[in-house]
């Protein structure tokens, strides 16, 4: 009897609809919080910054690279 009850419940448990409200949309606002403005421009400038890093870097390796060469 237990064997088959418990799954029982757990599905009961689980369609629940204030279950579902209370706990799992809390809990996705709390992981993916709505997009703040602030939050966006902050992370594309963060990202531009390191765009330019990255290529600053590389042009520098390649001109190394060919003044190596000559």
């Amino acid at each position: 009897m237990l064997y088959l009850s418990f799954p029982v419940t757990m599905f009961w448990i689980s369609n629940q609809a204030e279950y579902f409200e209370e706990y799992i949309v809390k809990r996705k606002r709390e992981i993916f919080p709505p997009d703040e403005k602030m939050h966006r421009k902050e992370l594309e400038d963060f990202k531009e910054r390191m765009r330019d890093w990255k290529e600053r870097r590389l042009l520098k390796r390649m001109a190394f690279d060919e003044a190596e060469k000559e």
